[in-house]
């Protein structure tokens, strides 16, 4: 048995929450594989609504096993919230969620050695959520982290070496640490919560299950343009997001990979810092964020908003091994009398159909332009109710990107979801 991987082909915010909700019937396990509370999974369904931020999105169906994989980086604090909130809706975790002895811990004092670096960058600010992501990734690779597993074992001693290091940090900056007390407090209550799990060697697990052909489903956060090495770098996350890093953060090997699903927004968004060719400043952008309700799930931060790039998506397609497509929010379009797809750059007079080294606000978007179908499709049930001139998209998309889409997405609830054949 292979272990399939669902993942974000752009900027993240591509719905994967959604689809490892409707998606998690046909399997018995969902592994996350790599980032940290900064990423949030949005599901709706029965009228509620829930937002996932280090626990896999398979938890709401049934008895299924979620496992946090040895590549996420893992609060305490906001676990702990996070699961106190799932508990209050009814839904007991602590059978069906397991967590990985080598996932890495985000301390106190991570939280503000991102927001003390962030600063120091002045006009160069990338975005971050300010979550201390990247210094914790940043000491998984200096090999000063502290992981779930650190917990058992003479934890205060390892815990205060490492806080020391950061204050000595935090020190040389003049950053105030008059928070850290406050912080603290709730992360260690955090540490108790989290004591209430299972910690696992999630990679012998996960290959026991591979043996035992049972079907195994690993979920990405953010998306494939946040890529540490492939994304848009500088302004890109700290962890691999393509599906490469299922095999690091869940500890398989690449044979045991199997289908690569991939997500896309009908459109384009992003948060934060950093290059958007197809960005739109226009009317037509402020209408993408309202009628897609563009705000991040856990920052609630406003999403910048533009036509969907299809030289970026090929890009994500080819690094991720792509084999099924999945196309989201295409309800957004609804209303829209023209569609705009990017089929090309333009950079320095050159039509350029491969995703550069280097993207800046140089470069022009080159448009192909369809017509809009404008009909309410939330309510549809099959693909044979779609108007011809979102079928027509729908092929276009294909015959471009080269991979079928399996699956459209025509609203939020895990109902308004077509599985097409």
């Amino acid at each position: 048995m292979k272990v399939d991987v669902l993942l974000g082909l752009q900027w993240g915010d591509e719905g994967k929450g959604k689809i490892v909700d409707v998606l998690t019937p046909d399997y018995e396990i969902v592994a996350r594989f790599q980032g940290g509370p900064n990423a949030g999974h949005t599901l709706e369904f029965e009228g509620k609504k829930y937002v996932l931020r280090s626990v896999p999105s398979g938890i709401f169906q049934g008895n299924k096993i979620n496992i946090i994989g040895n590549g996420v980086v893992l609060d305490p604090a906001l676990f702990k919230a996070e699961i106190e909130a799932l508990e209050s809706s009814g839904h007991d975790l602590t059978k069906r969620l397991l967590v990985s002895k080598k996932a890495h811990l985000i301390l106190p004092t991570h939280r503000l050695l991102d927001a003390c670096y962030e600063a120091a960058k002045g006009d160069s600010k990338i975005g971050t959520t300010g979550k201390g992501i990247g210094p914790t990734y940043t000491d998984k690779v200096s090999r000063n982290g502290l992981r779930v597993g650190d917990i058992l074992h003479n934890f205060d001693e390892k815990y205060n070496i490492a806080k020391s290091k950061h204050l000595r940090i935090l020190g040389q900056y003049g950053f105030d640490t008059s928070a850290l007390a406050d912080i603290e407090e709730e992360w260690f209550a955090g540490i108790a919560k989290l004591k209430e799990f299972t910690f696992i060697d999630s990679e012998h697990y996960i290959n026991s299950a591979v043996k035992q052909g049972r079907k195994i489903l690993a979920e990405g956060a953010q998306g494939t343009m946040l890529d540490i090495d492939f994304g848009s770098y500088p302004f890109v996350t700290s962890s691999n997001t393509i599906s490469a890093g299922a095999c690091t953060g869940l500890g398989i090997a690449p044979k045991s990979v199997g289908e690569v699903y991939g997500i896309f927004k009908a459109y384009c968004t992003r948060v934060g810092s950093g290059p958007f060719p197809t960005e739109l400043f226009d009317e037509t952008g402020d209408q993408l964020r309202k009628l897609g309700f563009e705000f991040g799930s856990v920052t609630g931060r406003p999403r910048r908003c533009g036509w969907i790039d299809l030289v970026a998506l090929r890009y994500a397609i080819m690094v991720d091994g792509v084999s099924q497509l999945i196309m989201m929010k295409s309800d957004v379009l609804d209303t829209f009398d023209a569609i705009k797809a990017c089929v090309a750059y333009e950079i320095n007079g050159q039509k350029v159909t491969d995703f550069p080294f280097e993207i800046d606000d140089s470069i022009k978007p080159v448009y192909v332009e369809m017509k809009g179908w404008q009909t309410d499709m939330t309510k549809m049930l099959g693909e044979d109710q779609f108007p011809k001139e979102f079928s027509d998209y729908i092929a276009f998309l294909e015959k471009e990107l080269g991979v079928p889409i399996s699956i459209v997405s025509l609203g939020p609830d895990r109902a308004q979801t077509i599985i097409r054949k």
